[in-house]
């Protein structure tokens, strides 16, 4: 069984301790692919160590978080632009909008946002998008950008069933996390009705551990809490929902 988590931050402060272990442990427990979403320009030596270190398990993303979307936006796109044009990355992301931090900076996060959107299409890559209180703005940038060369995936995606399915009419993947243990996740009420192939799991570690881990720090061996999860809301075996979710993976970075 291979087990992918499409969204985790490995290279985070809160790993420093014990990253090599902890990393060898998740791959020991079948978690073999690890996809890392970028954050701004200081994290990017973290990232391409942890490349360096584990070639075969490790797929890196370039972009520029909405939290980090700061008066120096302008030169950290450009230095995700610099970046994208020297070597191989698998997405666009993590960008998007982050409403729940600092609403005072909403327009140059639209402006951030379409602008990664559009090298992602330059280089036929998906998008990875943080949505956090901003569906609505979101999809209006989505909507304004929707063509053929749009796709990706929803990142920790924690909405109604209605934006569920408005996020894949714009050929986004949702991205379910550890939210989807929470007893007021909301997300397991509707999920069965959204086809499989439409999602893939992730752990956003080190954010959002899952029960009975909620509130600890987040692992990506937890990531097998999530796929236990989806795999009772689905009435099939972990071993399917793996196959099925890794497979869809594949299709979206590529690889």
């Amino acid at each position: 069984m291979t087990i992918t988590d499409t969204h985790t931050h490995l290279y985070s402060e809160s790993f420093d301790e014990d990253r090599k272990e902890m990393i060898e442990r998740a791959i020991e427990a079948d978690v073999k692919r690890f996809f890392i979403p970028a954050i701004d320009s200081t994290y990017a030596e973290g990232m391409y160590e942890l490349e360096r270190q584990f070639p075969e398990n490790i797929f890196l993303m370039m972009g520029l978080h909405p939290t980090h979307v700061k008066e120096n936006y302008k030169e950290e796109l450009a230095f995700v632009e610099e970046q994208l044009e020297k070597r191989t990355f698998y997405a666009v992301g993590e960008t998007g909008i982050d409403l729940y931090w600092d609403t005072s900076t909403l327009d140059i996060q639209k402006e951030a946002f379409r602008h990664q959107i559009r090298l992602a299409k330059k280089y036929d890559l998906p998008i990875v998008i943080h949505c956090r209180d901003a569906f609505d703005e979101v999809f209006e940038v989505l909507e304004s950008e929707k063509d053929e060369k749009l796709f990706g995936i929803f990142h920790c995606f924690t909405g109604t069933k209605e934006q569920a399915e408005k996020a894949i009419s714009y050929n986004m993947k949702l991205g379910i996390g550890g939210v989807v243990t929470f007893k007021n996740g909301k997300i397991d009420t509707f999920l069965e009705d959204i086809p499989l192939k439409e999602i893939v799991l992730e752990t956003d570690a080190p954010y959002l551990a899952p029960v009975p881990y909620r509130g600890k720090r987040n692992e990506s061996i937890y990531i097998k809490e999530v796929l236990t999860k989806v795999a009772a809301i689905y009435q099939l075996p972990e071993e399917k929902v793996a196959e099925i979710t890794t497979a869809t993976s594949k299709e979206i970075f590529g690889i």
